[in-house]
């Protein structure tokens, strides 16, 4: 039997790269990739013509603009902008070309600054958003309407999962515009490598985040992706048809920060430097369904950072920091 042609969008960012790996190592070999440079996914022709000429049998749409807070607070017309129109693009054409199966990859940033915890699916639109991403929530919002609206309309099966804050191989450690984890990574290598005394980390150290490893979330979007029609559809609904991904543990970004130092090799002093904001209080997901379902993550957060480390050291940019020492 023939295996369905995949297209994953996205295929070099962090969640894209380990949903290649996790399908490889799953035996699928008909995997098709575009890079950014061969596919403009905001552009509607160049998207409508690969459809037409590719033949795909499923999507992982994990193309996406991200980043940290302050990207998403100095650039927020970009990514509203991107991101609906890398979600639209895709999806319709891949309906117009007939395309049953899809995986929408959101974000835990979807829900209310101030959702019950941990926060359920049914917290979607139920008050307002964290302001500093409000514009890329709102496009990944948006995404999961499109998702069921197009399987209200046209009867597809593409269904959405919504991860915890993912790190990870293959992650952006830019200095200005990485998550927490990865930028955390940079500055406390960075601090080694210099013998800085003290490293400054924005905001209070307060606020709580899960923190999900991305081969877990791979392995958690094809066993959503494989869920049986009728088992998917009993867990979910028309209206809430997203799943929530992550471990259903939280840390401080302070004992965040204290746990990367120690697996850096840090011995300095950590600033938290208050003047900056600090972004949601608490972000905990509520993955009842999805452990009901069959599925947990399977990496502690040790382990993952140490995995990560790892990785940031055998990049280019990590193996020249580590030379330099």
């Amino acid at each position: 039997m023939t295996q369905a042609r995949i297209y994953v969008a996205g295929h070099h960012g962090l969640v894209g790269s380990a949903i290649v790996r996790a399908l490889h190592a799953g035996g699928h070999t008909n995997i098709v990739t575009r890079s950014h440079r061969e596919l403009e996914l905001t552009d509607q022709a160049q998207v409508r013509d690969f459809f037409r000429s590719e033949r795909i049998g499923q999507v992982y749409l994990a193309a996406a603009r991200v980043g940290g807070i302050h990207a998403n607070n100095t650039y927020p017309a970009e990514f509203i902008y991107d991101n609906l129109m890398v979600q639209a693009n895709v999806v319709h054409e891949a309906w117009r070309n007939g395309v049953h199966k899809l995986l929408f990859l959101g974000s835990s940033c979807i829900y209310p600054r101030l959702a019950p915890q941990p926060i359920p699916e049914e917290a979607l639109m139920s008050g307002a958003l964290e302001p500093t991403n409000e514009a890329y929530a709102m496009a990944k919002i948006a995404g999961i309407k499109l998702c069921e609206s197009y399987n209200r309309q046209y009867g597809t099966d593409y269904r959405s999962v919504m991860p915890t804050n993912l790190y990870g191989p293959g992650d952006n450690y830019h200095p200005e515009n990485s998550h927490v984890i990865p930028a955390l990574v940079r500055r406390f290598h960075e601090a080694r490598v210099s013998d800085a005394p003290e490293v400054a980390i924005w905001g209070s150290g307060k606020p709580m985040r899960e923190f999900l490893y991305v081969d877990d979330m791979a392995a958690a979007g094809i066993f959503v992706m494989q869920l049986d029609h009728a088992l998917h559809a009993a867990s979910t609904g028309p209206l809430h048809s997203h799943l929530n991904v992550g471990t259903g543990e939280d840390v401080t970004i302070a004992e965040l920060a204290r746990l990367v130092a120690g697996v850096v090799g840090y011995r300095g002093r950590i600033r938290f430097d208050t003047s900056k904001p600090d972004g949601t209080p608490r972000k905990l997901l509520d993955v009842s369904r999805l452990t009901q379902l069959g599925w947990q993550a399977g990496t502690p957060l040790d382990e993952g950072l140490r995995r990560t480390y790892g990785a940031f050291l055998a990049s280019g940019a990590g193996a020249d920091r580590r030379a330099a020492a």
